[in-house]
Order: C-alpha cells, then sequence, then structure tokens
C-alpha cells in the first residue's frame, strides 16, 4: 500500500534527516529504490503476472488512513512507525495473502494470516546505539497521518514497482 503525496514527502523527508545523522534507512537500503509503504505481504517466491492479475481482481476496497503515533523494533535493528489501523484492515491483508497464495506464492512467515504486524520501515538495521537517535527523531514528525492512495506489487530486490488499478 502506498502513501498519498504528503505522506510519502514526510516519510522521504524523516529518512533523509536520519541519513544525515548516520542512520541508514530505506533511502540507502540496498538499491536505494524503496518507496514509503505498508506492506500486506511480502512473497519469497511467486509469479509476477499471475500474482498481479489475481491482486487486481480483488475488489477495490478504497483508499484509507493510518495514523502513526509510536516507534517500534524489530529483531536485528529493524525499526518501524507503527500505525493505528482502521477496524477492517486485518480482513483486507487477509485477502490479498489468500489471493496471492493461491496462485502458488509463497508467503514470507511475517506476513502470515495472524502473524502480521502492520507496520512501515525506516531504518533496516539500526544499531543499539542509534535508537536515541532514531527515537528523537521520528518523535519530532508523530503523529502523522497517512492516507493510502493506491496499491503496487514491488519486488523489494530491485525496486520495481507494478501499480494496480485497486486498493485491495
Amino acid at each position: 500500500m502506498l502513501f498519498d503525496g504528503r505522506a510519502e514527502r514526510a516519510l522521504t523527508k524523516l529518512w533523509d534527516g536520519l541519513e544525515a545523522q548516520g542512520v541508514a534507512t530505506l533511502r540507502s537500503h540496498t538499491h536505494g529504490m524503496h518507496h514509503p509503504h505498508l506492506s500486506y505481504v511480502v512473497l519469497l517466491r511467486w509469479d509476477l503476472d499471475a500474482v498481479r492479475d489475481t491482486v487486481a481482481g480483488l475488489p477495490d476496497r478504497g483508499g484509507f488512513e493510518v495514523t502513526f503515533d509510536a516507534l517500534g523494533a524489530f529483531r536485528r535493528g529493524r525499526i518501524c512507525l507503527v500505525p493505528a489501523v482502521p477496524a477492517d484492515l486485518i480482513a483486507r491483508q487477509q485477502g490479498v495473502v489468500e489471493a496471492a497464495r493461491a496462485t502458488g506464492a509463497l508467503v514470507h512467515a511475517h506476513y502470515e494470516i495472524d502473524a502480521w504486524l502492520p507496520h512501515c520501515s525506516i531504518a533496516p538495521r539500526a544499531r543499539s546505539e542509534q535508537l536515541p537517535i532514531v527515537a528523537t527523531t521520528v518523535y519530532g514528525i508523530l503523529p502523522l497521518t497517512a492516507r493510502i492512495t493506491r496499491a503496487a506489487l514491488i519486488d523489494s530486490a530491485t525496486g520495481q514497482l507494478w501499480p494496480l488499478p485497486n486498493v485491495p
């Protein structure tokens, strides 16, 4: 799920601010072509055309808002923003996972139904001594209300993006 222009600019500005302080973010991670996003599912193996056609065939449930008001830290230093979400977000995510799986795609364990934690990644490998810098910088922009306005399939290995005609 991709954000409206205002939220996308705020998040990329956050990435830039952290980078300027020596914290690697998605701005510089791997290929440097990452987009601020909230993922419904991460696939380890998939057929692009099959997944794209299947997910594009899901009902368009329209855009929605999330409000980021918390900082999260996963194992191995992955830092993220944690959103308050609309009540139907879990059903949306589950529908996308089921649709992707129906194509034969292999779903990453952290994005399985009943295992998913909605988040927006900020820094993929922050060191513990960088956490005060990250927290101070992030809390400077929170709360941040972001509107999901569009959806896409994104190959995180390359940054290539395939827009979807719907917001599942």
